[in-house]
């Protein structure tokens, strides 16, 4: 699904796939026990908490990934993805992309921040 090759660190990778593949399982493993979740506003704390959102949110609407760019700053891992899914898309850009940005340690993701992107890839 990506659109070119590029590297992203394991456990950012593990998470893209899990969700194309509707992994429960696969995407809890990207994470570690005590990471904390930013969505658009809320904050996600912990594992058990992690697996509820990623639950309702993403695998209960067939959410998928489609990697657009991936860029490195300041310790984290940025990744700029167009969303599809069969969510509710009231009030949503179209196409929808969004910044996921991974703090990564380890093998494991310990914080994630997902906002609108506020640019297009490549700009």
């Amino acid at each position: 699904m990506m659109k070119k090759e590029m590297k992203l660190p394991k456990p950012v990778e593990t998470y893209v796939r899990a969700i194309n593949a509707c992994d429960a399982d696969e995407f809890e493993s990207s994470f570690a026990h005590n990471a904390v979740i930013k969505d658009v506003g809320r904050e996600i704390r912990g594992i058990a908490a992690i697996k509820e959102w990623a639950n309702h949110e993403i695998f209960a609407v067939n959410v998928t990934l489609d990697v657009m760019e991936t860029v490195e700053r300041d310790g984290q891992t940025i990744v700029t993805v167009k969303v599809d899914g069969a969510f509710d898309r009231t009030g949503l850009p179209d196409p929808l992309l969004m910044d996921h940005c991974f703090t990564v340690a380890g093998d494991k993701i310990v914080a994630l921040t997902c906002r609108l992107a506020d640019r297009a890839p490549g700009t």
